[in-house]
C-alpha cells in the first residue's frame, strides 16, 4: 500500500479546506516547501499538491511554490492538480520536475482534452474526480455537474490515463483533516 501525503496550496500557504469551501480552511502552515520537507523526513515516497487558487482561477497561482519544492526533491514522485487546464501547463509543470498532472475541470467540460494530453504526455495523466452524491464537481468544488463519476471513469478507460484519483466531496474534511481519497490504476 502507498499512502501518498497531501499539501493544499492556498494564497502561498498549506491549508485544509472543509469540503472545498475557500472561505472554510485552516492553515497547517505557511512554508510549503517545509510542509514537504517535514513528509519526506517521515518517509513519504510520493506526494499530492493541490493549487486550491488555481482550481478557482482556472490557471496555476501557486505554481512557484510546486516548482520549488520538485527542485528541492528531484527523485520524490509529485503529482499536481488545480488550474490545469492547458498543454502548455502541464509541459511547464513536467519540465519543472513533476511526475503526473491531476486533469480535473477540464475531463468533464472537454473530455477529448484528457485523451489528447495522454497522447502527447504519456504516462503523466491522472484524472481528477471529486463527486458529491455521484456527480462530479468542477471549478474547485464550486459547480456541481450532471456527470456521474462512474460514467465519466468508464469514459476514461481505455484513454491511457496513469490513474484516478477519486474524492468523495461529502466525506472530505470528516475525517479530522485526512484527505478521503482513493487512487486507482487504471
Amino acid at each position: 500500500m502507498l499512502i501518498i501525503p497531501a499539501i493544499d496550496l492556498k494564497d502561498g500557504k498549506c491549508v485544509r479546506l472543509r469540503q472545498g469551501r475557500m472561505e472554510d480552511s485552516t492553515v497547517f502552515g505557511d512554508d510549503p516547501v517545509d510542509m514537504a520537507t517535514k513528509w519526506v523526513n517521515a518517509g513519504a515516497r510520493r506526494l499530492h499538491l493541490v493549487d486550491l487558487n488555481g482550481a478557482f482561477a482556472g490557471e496555476p497561482v501557486n505554481g512557484e511554490i510546486v516548482k520549488a519544492i520538485a527542485v528541492k526533491y528531484p527523485n520524490l514522485p509529485i503529482q499536481i492538480g488545480g488550474g490545469i487546464r492547458s498543454a502548455e501547463t502541464i509541459e511547464a509543470y513536467l519540465k519543472a520536475g513533476v511526475q503526473w498532472v491531476i486533469i480535473g475541470t477540464k475531463a468533464v467540460k472537454e473530455p477529448e482534452f484528457v485523451t489528447q494530453m495522454c497522447q502527447e504526455f504519456p504516462g503523466h495523466i491522472i484524472v481528477g474526480l471529486d463527486a458529491k452524491d455521484g456527480r462530479v464537481a468542477t471549478d474547485g468544488w464550486a459547480e456541481v455537474s450532471e456527470v456521474m463519476a462512474v460514467d465519466l471513469a468508464k469514459r476514461f478507460a481505455n484513454d491511457g490515463v496513469s490513474s484516478i484519483v477519486y474524492t468523495d466531496i461529502a466525506r472530505d474534511g470528516m475525517m479530522q483533516g485526512v484527505n478521503v481519497e482513493a487512487t486507482a490504476k487504471l
